[in-house]
């Protein structure tokens, strides 16, 4: 099981979709104050948060302590690593100075690993895969490439003045979130997320009849032609194609790697930059999160 919230819990979704298809060992992400009931002695708990100081993360640390389960955690310091350094459990210590968002491969790249031994399965050349498709990626969208050869600073124009709905499906479920999570704090737009085929039983209803809002959207489709299934080919044709009749934009994006982790680690790495520019056209700073800051305070207070 991983615990984390906001951008710490984010590693957890990308590791649990990883190993979905590869053991038999179910891995559970938790985003909650509580720990499910079946989480006991024989259940390995990863605690993740960045800040170590995470109110949610740290009641997750003391259920898993009381049920006596195998604790890891994750944090660049904070009230977790003394708890771990305290009680002699595992800790990961990651860099500090981040925004917890910006220090996602310093908290998924460990998960990973410690899971990938766990289950006798080598990862080694998929991430090699990733920081080489990664460093393509960031090759073709910093900020000195002109915006007609950058996508990343095309699709923020695209975005900008509209409502974002991003569509994940398989690996990408996870990589939907973190482009709707990174517009809401990098960007300060509303955004939307859903998940193929589940919202073809019922998000596609809304589109095809309350056309006057969906003007107001543009829509983002995952793409990969060496993964999707021609089930999923279909269901993705299809929404593109009613998107493209109701709303003010669809923007179809192909993945780049040769792995999994490859693919989704790429298109996450493009969604930040994206975020990043679309802020820079809507004139704000990308960094500061104030609403969240008054909610920790908040919570503090009382």
């Amino acid at each position: 099981i991983i615990g984390g919230m906001g951008g710490s819990g984010i590693s957890g979704d990308i590791a649990a979709v990883y190993f979905r298809n590869k053991t038999k060992t179910p891995v559970y992400v938790n985003k909650d104050y509580n720990l499910p009931a079946w989480v006991d002695e024989k259940t390995l708990t990863f605690i993740v948060s960045y800040s170590g100081n995470t109110e949610e993360s740290l009641n997750m640390f003391k259920e898993a302590s009381k049920r006596n389960s195998t604790i890891i955690g994750v944090s660049s310091n904070g009230l977790l690593e003394r708890l771990c350094e305290e009680r002699d459990l595992y800790h990961v210590k990651v860099p500090a100075g981040l925004q917890p968002r910006a220090a996602l491969a310093y908290l998924l790249f460990p998960i990973l690993c410690v899971l990938g031994k766990i289950f006798e399965i080598d990862i080694s050349q998929e991430i090699e895969d990733t920081i080489e498709s990664a460093s393509i990626l960031k090759e073709k969208n910093q900020r000195k490439i002109v915006s007609r050869e950058n996508q990343a600073k095309q699709i923020a124009i695209r975005l900008h003045n509209k409502i974002p709905q991003i569509y994940g499906w398989g690996i990408f479920s996870p990589v939907a979130k973190r482009w709707r999570t990174q517009l809401n704090e990098n960007s300060k737009v509303i955004a939307r997320e859903d998940i193929l085929p589940e919202c073809n039983h019922n998000d596609i209803v809304g589109w095809s009849h309350d056309k006057a809002t969906a003007k107001k959207f543009a829509c983002i489709l995952f793409r990969d032609k060496d993964l999707e299934t021609s089930a999923v080919s279909k269901r993705l044709d299809f929404l593109r194609n009613l998107l493209s009749n109701v709303t003010a934009d669809v923007i179809e994006i192909e993945s780049i790697g040769k792995s999994e982790l490859a693919k989704m680690v790429s298109t996450i790495y493009l969604g930040d930059f994206v975020s990043c520019y679309l802020a820079i056209l809507r004139n704000v700073d990308p960094t500061p999160v104030e609403v969240i800051t008054k909610l920790k305070e908040k919570l503090r207070g009382d």
